[in-house]
């Protein structure tokens, strides 16, 4: 492997990424972030997620006891857009986008993250977002269901109360749209890509941070974020609910073993953003699309120390100074237990 400055190509997206090995050396004199105590209470009163609890809209959270979802108070999107276009001269191009936006309660305790909740617990979160996928994807005109989790402040995550979120959009975002296409070219010359990638990363096995008999955890060759993972079904699969009671039981476990890993790699709850790419809802079977997980987190030397995507990430491209390979192994020595 190149051990001077190199770039990777991104088979998701088709972007590049440039890897400088020998920047780990450097000197570092800018943000340190401050590491807050992690120490919660089972009950917050003062949170809007809790049992009982009212929220800021105005309506109150019920005593739930499992996972509970509720449509967002606050939501970037709503269903009752009216349609409307603007495009001048092909210049200015705007559309009305219609959607909606749901939270999703793991838990009903106040102090526990994903990966401090019980398998069977995760299990529940998984059947879950299934269903919430099915139903808000079977509505005509939703085209996209992006399930996703900012855990920690430093992600914006506006409550520490463990959740995530669900966006249904009209139209197929940025991002999956990229996959997409990348994932239709490969299977228009026979082949599923990240079928295709998995293999050769199990062959390899240099960046599999942790798996089992269903699903795998690596960091991609072409990792953007020091400590960036992929999570993958080891069968062909396009959504949550094509997976088998076997199969949900294992990414529940997955989930689980790799979110404690990253608890462990600091010491701290280690903030992340983490997103399920399904397949698209707009009627299409889809068969190019493999169902995968990805995890964002933005610590770089220590809990106090993340990287900064700026300067030449915003203006050139995406920079990253330690490797895949050895990020992958720092991980993969961690405890899951």
């Amino acid at each position: 492997m190149f051990t001077a400055s190199h770039r990777r190509l991104n088979r998701l997206t088709g972007e590049w990424v440039l890897v400088s090995p020998h920047r780990t050396a450097r000197p570092w004199q800018g943000q340190v972030e401050e590491v807050a105590a992690d120490q919660r209470p089972t009950y917050d009163p003062a949170c809007y997620l809790c049992p009982g609890n009212g929220r800021a809209g105005g309506a109150r959270t019920p005593e739930y006891d499992s996972t509970y979802v509720f449509d967002n108070d606050f939501a970037a999107l709503t269903p009752d857009v009216a349609p409307e276009e603007d495009d001048r001269k092909g210049l200015l191009i705007a559309q009305s986008e219609r959607g909606i936006c749901r939270v999703v309660c793991f838990s009903p305790r106040h102090d526990l993250t994903l990966g401090q909740m019980p398998a069977e617990a995760i299990r529940t979160v998984v059947d879950t977002w299934a269903d919430q996928y099915l139903e808000l994807g079977s509505l005509d005109w939703v085209r996209h269901v992006q399930i996703f989790e900012n855990r920690g402040a430093m992600m914006g995550a506006s409550n520490p109360h463990p959740h995530g979120q669900i966006w249904a959009n009209e139209r197929l975002p940025n991002e999956p749209a990229k996959e997409l296409a990348q994932q239709r070219a490969r299977a228009d010359s026979g082949g599923c890509l990240l079928c295709d990638y998995l293999d050769v990363e199990l062959n390899d096995g240099e960046r599999i941070v942790t798996g089992n008999e269903h699903f795998t955890a690596l960091v991609p060759f072409w990792a953007v974020w020091p400590f960036e993972t992929l999570v993958l079904p080891r069968a062909h699969a396009g959504a949550l609910p094509d997976l088998g009671p076997d199969q949900r039981d294992g990414l529940a476990d997955i989930l689980r073993r790799l979110t404690r890993r990253y608890d462990r790699l600091f010491g701290v709850t280690f903030p992340y953003s983490m997103g399920l790419h399904q397949q698209p809802t707009d009627g299409d079977p889809h068969r190019e699309w493999h169902l995968h997980a990805h995890f964002y987190p933005p610590l770089l030397r220590s809990a106090t120390v993340r990287k900064f995507m700026v300067g030449y990430e915003l203006l050139g491209q995406p920079q990253r100074d330690i490797t895949p390979e050895t990020a992958a192994q720092r991980l993969r020595e961690l405890p899951e237990d």
